[in-house]
């Protein structure tokens, strides 16, 4: 062992050590209980940032300490390898994207090798191996059987220059495309879905079992999915026998609507135009078709609308309202129509104001004085229904039910439950993507392609124009095939899935990964899941987690699973944030390369910069290089600094100093144990331990028990960290460094050391003479007798006043504590003869003496 700490060489050779030695891989007994530990795995960029570091720490963290604890620990590592990164690069760089995807891999996995993270790589998965895809695409043919993925059309993103449907990635923020720089239109196209809105309901009820996932996150997915429950009324169109159809969470207001309001896209648009109006509607529908769904629905902007010339009916008031069209009604919400009751809905009063249509007013406060005075905004609490003839004096919650009731009867709508989750639009108009499986036969319709063809691989003579359609569209070669069904000439589908279909089921490859002939074992993916802890960002707390949680419902509904949700515990981890510079009056960021700490100015302009932290970036120039720190300090320091920084739920600050002072720690735990190493202390205790042993053992124990319960339950790293540095400041300064209870301290402060800093703590625990690993020791028990204490510290007061301290036997009684304290040397000085008025004894702190005058 060296005398020094040299972390790049020893996290060099044990890192050889670990694979030929295979320590990370699964055990595959079931004797012991399973903990199924997982990182969110990474789109591979070709580089680590922090935030990688971050999460594939935690979790190796976890798995070790649970390998430890006698659990079999699955802690698998893969990769979400399709997406449009990589048919960019291919277009830019003139490179294949499977060739620049598998590049980035290499590089990529090097680098977590070099962090020491506990991967079982044998259950390595790519997405974008057709022995991956061919399990996705056979994962699609189980939905298609189950009637859960059709086809309809749907609005999508439109370059019309480079004639091609672009991803929401490809669309900046001004609505145009990333490429050709032309304003982005609207376009209908037949698109594949799959019927997520058909387990809408067991999604939402089924948050309530995720005890171990955060608050925010279930109710982001509870308003993502968006339950209303309403009502479904229809208004009859004057001159025609089609109805308005409109959803509402507020019939008590029905009485109070004085026009609707349809999509522009909506079918019955054209058929509602009159003559004198078809211009000046399709003028508009055209300039609504290219604005994004975002700049249509942002509460900030302004909502647009103009009069179709057609009317409809109320047939609670039997009224004729004007139908209007307006951009902020999209088709592919509800029923692609709303009531306008601006009396009582704020978007629609501000609506009805500008367009000078009327306000009618059906609820008021309880405690309304004057009902006939004007409105100055919109009323959306409860109240008392007027206005609204069989319902008038009624409480406006308790009309709702009754307005239904009375809509059903008349034939004019029915209760509903309805979800803002829509249907999930998987098709992709690209090539680096799993290819639909999929056959359109001019006789047999949409066929799919039988199992024992799959996978339906990408084909790898293709040209990247980035123009046009789909590069899978072009290869005729690969698009003609006969039908599986009845042999004619057909044609495949072209489109690819959405990546979010890979990555929500790739936790259930693992515990399977090298399976030819399923997409997993039945029995192991049971035995293994669900995932007892899973780590990733916040980002992903809304899509991601609800596609896998629909995912593993339809797989159990044919059987495949015996489980109703994915993850057990879920741990979204902060943000990692660099010292950012900015000019407030350009807006620029400063590298802080080019700026003085002490005096933050602009290297050109000379003002005063803004300084704060922001989440790492390279636009912001504020990132931070792992492999730059892993080669400074190694790879224990940038874990240790990772985990003592902050909470791991919390945003990380990155600060060099603190980085250092992790550096050190690990080099006064390196001089500590080389110090060790070399003296002989004795193996055994012998008889009754010293003071100073009692002292040593009570530190051990309360670290052992301390970092466990930091451990357990809700993660606290930074103050396990913390106890890590007391116990080994305890170790430097016993008085008992030739006894066995020191040897005790040493082997513990390494085997608690272990899951944080995997490398050092291996070195350390051979270096003193140890021929198995660290990292296969069983995590210690507390001795709740160690942590016993014999003596405490008693304060001694004269008259409000701290005089001194005493030790005291810790069993004492409150009679024994006031004699020891009259006794002692402090006392009596203190004292001198005089009367002891009052003694006022707080057992286990101090003894009061007041003296008389």
């Amino acid at each position: 062992m060296e005398s020094r700490y040299n972390p790049a060489s020893l996290e060099e050779k044990w890192q050889q050590t670990w694979t030929e030695r295979q320590l990370y891989q699964t055990p595959e007994t079931r004797d012991r209980p399973k903990f199924y530990a997982l990182s969110m795995f990474p789109y591979p960029s070709g580089s680590l940032h922090m935030g990688h570091v971050r999460v594939y720490t935690i979790t190796d963290v976890i798995g070790r300490l649970k390998r430890m604890q006698g659990y079999r620990v699955l802690n698998p590592m893969g990769w979400d390898a399709f997406g449009l990164p990589a048919e960019n690069a291919a277009i830019e760089r003139g490179i294949h994207p499977a060739k620049w995807t598998y590049q980035n891999i290499a590089q990529m996995k090097q680098q977590l090798e070099r962090l020491g993270i506990a991967f079982d790589w044998t259950r390595e998965v790519a997405t974008c191996s057709p022995d991956y895809y061919k399990w996705t695409q056979w994962i699609f043919l189980q939905f298609f059987n189950a009637g859960l993925a059709y086809q309809k059309e749907a609005a999508v993103n439109w370059d019309p220059i480079d004639q091609t449907v672009l991803a929401n990635e490809q669309v900046d923020n001004e609505g145009r495309s990333w490429r050709s720089g032309a304003k982005v239109e609207r376009k209908l196209l037949k698109q594949w879905f799959f019927k997520i809105t058909d387990y809408a309901e067991q999604l939402l009820q089924d948050l309530d079992q995720l005890t171990g996932w955060p608050e925010r996150v279930k109710l982001m997915q509870a308003n993502w999915i968006g339950k209303s429950v309403g009502a479904y009324l229809e208004f009859p169109i004057v001159d025609s026998t089609e109805k308005v159809a409109v959803f509402t969470t507020r019939p008590d207001t029905v009485y109070g609507v004085t026009y609707v309001v349809l999509a522009p896209e909506h079918p019955l648009t054209r058929q509602v135009t009159t003559s004198d109006r078809l211009a000046a509607v399709e003028s508009f529908i055209a300039e609504v078709s290219n604005q994004s769904e975002l700049e249509r629905t942002a509460d900030d902007k302004p909502k647009r609308g103009i009069p179709t010339g057609g009317t409809a009916i109320n047939p609670f008031t039997g009224e004729e309202i004007p139908i209007w069209i307006a951009d902020y009604v999209l088709y592919e919400y509800g029923t692609g129509a709303v009531m306008g009751v601006p009396a009582h809905d704020v978007r629609d009063f501000k609506f009805a104001r500008e367009q000078n249509l009327p306000i009618k007013q059906v609820i008021v406060r309880a405690d309304a004085a004057d009902e006939k005075a004007q409105l100055k905004e919109a009323y959306t609490e409860p109240g008392i229904v007027i206005n609204s003839e069989l319902f008038n004096g009624m409480e406006s919650p308790t009309a709702k039910g009754e307005i239904i009731a009375y809509a059903e009867k008349q034939k004019w709508g029915k209760a509903r439950v309805q979800y803002r989750l829509r249907d999930w639009l998987i098709s992709r108009q690209r090539y680096w993507g799993a290819p639909i499986p999929v056959i359109h036969c001019p006789s047999c319709g949409a066929v799919p392609v039988p199992d024992e063809d799959l996978p339906v691989q990408l084909p790898e003579d293709v040209a990247f124009s980035g123009r046009g359609l789909s590069p899978l569209s072009q290869l005729e070669s690969w698009v003609n095939v006969p039908c599986p069904s009845c042999g004619e000439p057909a044609k495949r589908e072209t489109d690819t899935m959405d990546t979010f279909i890979d990555s929500s089921w790739y936790f259930l490859r693992y515990p399977d990964a090298q399976n030819a002939d399923k997409a997993f074992d039945t029995q192991q993916v049971n035995d293994w899941l669900p995932v007892d802890q899973y780590v990733g960002g916040i980002e992903h707390a809304i899509l991601h987690l609800l596609y896998s949680r629909f995912f593993t419902k339809v797989l159990r509904d044919r059987g495949l699973l015996n489980f109703d949700e994915p993850f057990q515990r879920l741990l979204t981890q902060g943000m990692v944030q660099g010292l950012t510079y900015k000019n407030p009056q350009t807006g620029k960021y400063i590298p802080s390369a080019q700026v003085n700490a002490s005096d933050p100015k602009d290297p050109e302009m000379g003002e005063p910069l803004q300084v704060f932290y922001e989440k790492m970036s390279k636009s912001k120039y504020n990132g931070v290089d792992p492999l730059e720190v892993l080669g400074n300090y190694g790879a224990d320091t940038a874990r240790m600094f990772i985990l003592f920084k902050a909470p791991p739920e919390k945003d990380l600050e990155w600060e060099d100093a603190d980085v250092e002072g992790q550096f050190r720690f690990l080099n006064r735990v390196w001089r500590l144990v080389t110090e060790y190493a070399e003296t002989t202390p004795a193996k055994q205790v012998k008889g009754e331990l010293s003071k100073a042993e009692k002292e040593l053992r009570r530190a051990i124990h309360t670290a052992i028990k301390e970092i466990t319960e930091d451990l357990d339950g809700e993660y606290q790293f930074n103050t396990a960290v913390s106890e890590l540095m007391k116990l080994s400041n305890a170790l430097n300064d016993a008085d008992c460094k030739n006894s066995a209870i020191y040897t005790e301290g040493i082997k513990t402060l390494l085997i608690l050391l272990a899951p944080f800093a995997p490398h050092i703590a291996e070195e350390l625990w051979q270096g003193i003479g140890n021929q198995t690993s660290v990292h296969e020791q069983s995590w210690p028990g507390v001795d709740l007798d160690a942590l016993v204490v014999d003596e405490i510290t008693l304060v001694i007061q004269i008259s409000g006043k701290t005089r001194g301290t005493i030790q005291v036997p810790a069993q004492a009684t409150r009679e024994e504590l006031e004699q020891y304290a009259r006794e002692s040397e402090v006392a009596q000085k203190y004292i001198a003869g005089q009367e002891i008025k009052k003694a006022i004894v707080v057992p286990g702190k101090l003894v009061n003496f007041v003296l008389g005058k």
